[in-house]
This record gives C-alpha cells, structure tokens and sequence, in this order.
C-alpha cells in the first residue's frame, strides 16, 4: 500500500465506512474519529499486498491509554480508503508492544 496516498485520500475526506465496520466499532465502543487518528498517525505495522479487492494494512495507534488496530484498504485509482476493522488488540494474541503477533 502506498501509504502516501492512503493518507492524501484521509486528508481529502475520500474514506468509505462499511456498515459491519460500523457496527463493529458501536459493539466495541471505537469512535470513529478515533480511527481517523490511528489511521493518520499511528504506526504501518503490516502490510498485505495481496488481499482483495484491494491492498491493505494493519496500523496501531492509542486512544488514550486504549490501544487499537485498524485494517484499512487503500483503492490507489481513486484514490479512495476503505476502513475494514477496528479492535482492541489483546494479549492473547499480541505482544505486550501490541505490534508482535505471539506465536502459536
């Protein structure tokens, strides 16, 4: 993913909400301005070129001291965002830097 343009497409307003995601984040408590900053500023912390329709990535940013993921697609045509998930990362999964995946 481009990340340059995924963020251009943020600062533009060209991002497109899901309902699921919507609804996930209401279930979650996740505001969306929230995601907005993890998006603009936290942290690129994978990458998954190959997912379909279009590219994504995995960032991790906080919302107070709450830490969150967003997946996020970025349409590089358009160019155009697309938020997929938001979540608290927990560390059955994750390292304590909520970054590493535990191993299995």
């Amino acid at each position: 993913m481009d990340i340059a343009r995924f963020k251009a497409a943020l600062d533009d307003g060209n991002i497109e909400w899901e309902i699921h995601v919507l609804e996930r984040m209401a279930v979650r408590n996740i505001r969306r301005d929230a995601v907005i900053q993890v998006l603009k500023s936290g942290d690129y912390i994978e990458d998954y070129p190959d997912d379909f329709p279009f590219p994504s990535a995995l960032f991790l940013g906080w919302s107070g001291d709450r830490p969150l993921h967003i997946v996020a697609a970025l349409n590089e045509a358009v160019p155009k965002a697309f938020v997929i998930t938001a979540y608290e990362p927990d560390l059955e999964h994750f390292e304590p830097d909520y970054r590493t995946r535990r191993k299995p």
